[in-house]
């Protein structure tokens, strides 16, 4: 006889219950599809609804559900409390990264517009750098070419904040995922030293089953 783990509205396991168990919490309402659990020799835990042993229990969800073996606090969204709880921290690193990129990138652009270097002064103290095309060089890249990429990561910052926010409440899941590989990439993130270990964590996060099954 199959045996099931079961995740509480706490985020731990419950269980081992039987098959005949499970399909009796099924039929009293304690569970429906989307309850989480996982059968014997399973590596990760999905929703009862990817059990085909278990496609003929249910008709339509129950309107609510309770915590097996008398476990308590948990209700119709017990899953996805769980999955919120571990998207929170990834999540909020990916906020602050956003924010610290929009405003180094506020404070380039600042910089570029209103307090530009006097590069004929400096370079006048450098003798190898007389050649025009370098000079040329320089000055495009405290001018179009520095104010365009200040821009660039800043607008790249506003989407990053953006998909962090979804992320955080579970929602937009294409938008997060894209909010966490533009945290990873060197030429978008301003901060890109903290940019990859954080994008990798939430992609890791994002991606494990019983939290992704739970985005809008």
């Amino acid at each position: 006889m199959a045996n099931y783990l079961i995740i509480g509205g706490d985020g731990k396991e419950y269980g081992p219950v039987t098959d005949a168990e499970l399909r009796k919490w099924i039929a009293e309402g304690r569970l429906n599809a989307q309850s989480l659990a996982k059968g014997e020799g399973d590596a990760e835990f999905r929703a009862l609804a990817q059990f085909p042993e278990l496609a003929d229990t249910y008709a339509q969800p129950p309107a609510t559900i309770a915590p097996p073996n008398g476990a308590g606090g948990a209700g119709v969204g017990f899953a996805r409390d769980a999955a919120l709880q571990k998207i929170k921290a990834p999540a909020v690193a990916m906020i602050v990264l956003a924010i610290l990129n929009i405003v180094l990138s506020l404070w380039n652009l600042i910089k570029l517009i209103f307090f530009p270097p006097n590069l004929n002064q400096e370079l006048a103290k450098y003798p190898q750098f007389q050649d025009p095309q370098i000079q040329h060089m320089l000055q495009m890249f405290y001018g179009p070419i520095g104010i365009g990429s200040a821009i660039f990561t800043l607008v790249m910052g506003i989407v990053i904040l953006f998909g962090a926010v979804q992320m955080r409440k579970l929602e937009n899941y294409v938008f997060a995922l894209v909010a966490a590989i533009l945290a990873i990439l060197p030429c978008v993130s301003a901060c890109c030293i903290l940019g990859l270990p954080f994008g990798i964590w939430a992609l890791v996060v994002m991606n494990k089953p019983e939290v992704k099954s739970q985005f809008k």
